[in-house]
């Protein structure tokens, strides 16, 4: 319980960058556009913490949330950790291509502004499959940004 409840100032703060970013792109400013899109990239990128080795335990600390070793396929289902891994790594590449591809997307550098819907699809239903897989209590922040994601795409709430 102390692990999600530290969780609470992550998700106060995306909440609020969330609010400002819409806020920008509801008055069409060029700010919300590069904010989204930095927001997409990082979303993205910080699913390579699955990657690196687990830092030591600190007293009084939370568990380190991005650990494969700990996934309920290794622990519940009895997978063997090194599939798990292999596995693990490869969606984690993809969701990382697939939003940083939304992201340039956003901002109509290399990638075409007309991919952007179907790239953030991937990246968040990518994303999503991903945070399940490998799921923590404490990710339950990354699968709201998932979701409002979606939202957003299907909803048609916004378009580059």
């Amino acid at each position: 319980m102390k692990a999600m409840a530290g969780t609470v100032p992550y998700a106060v703060a995306l909440a609020a960058a969330g609010g400002a970013i819409w806020w920008l792109l509801s008055q069409n400013l060029a700010a919300g556009t590069w904010l989204f899109a930095g927001l997409l990239v990082a979303h993205g990128l910080i699913h390579f913490l699955f990657a690196v080795p687990t830092p030591p335990a600190t007293a009084g600390a939370p568990e380190w949330p991005f650990s494969m070793a700990r996934a309920w396929p290794v622990t519940a289902a009895g997978l063997d950790p090194r599939g798990v891994r292999t596995a693990g790594l490869a969606r984690i590449v993809g969701v990382v291509a697939g939003l940083t591809l939304a992201g340039l997307s956003t901002v109509g550098i290399v990638v075409p502004s007309s991919w952007w819907a179907a790239l953030v699809a991937a990246g968040a239903v990518g994303s999503a499959v991903t945070l399940v897989f490998l799921f923590n209590p404490q990710l339950i922040v990354g699968l709201g940004i998932d979701a409002v994601l979606l939202w957003v795409v299907v909803a048609g709430a916004w378009r580059p």
